[in-house]
């Protein structure tokens, strides 16, 4: 009997993977997405650009005073269409 997979999804507000506790998106949650949204480059940006500003106010609610860093890196950038 096979397990089915788990989605790596978000554990807010810490925004930490809940399958494999890396920083959300995870590697396996951005090949999710890029598949998802295959042919629709722009809704995925969309849609990790809303995610961003949620994760956002969620982490500085976490840690005042220290603003999440690195958050367009690891919700926007690797998303960006290549070439």
């Amino acid at each position: 009997m096979s397990r089915a997979a788990r989605p790596h999804l978000p554990v807010r507000p810490i925004w930490l993977c809940r399958v494999c506790g890396h920083p959300w998106p995870c590697g396996m949650a951005r090949l999710s997405l890029l598949t998802e949204y295959r042919g629709n480059r722009t809704a995925l940006l969309i849609y990790l650009a809303t995610l961003k500003v949620e994760a956002a106010t969620q982490l500085a609610a976490l840690t005042p005073g220290a603003p999440p860093t690195d958050l367009t890196d690891r919700f926007l950038s690797w998303a960006r269409a290549r070439g």
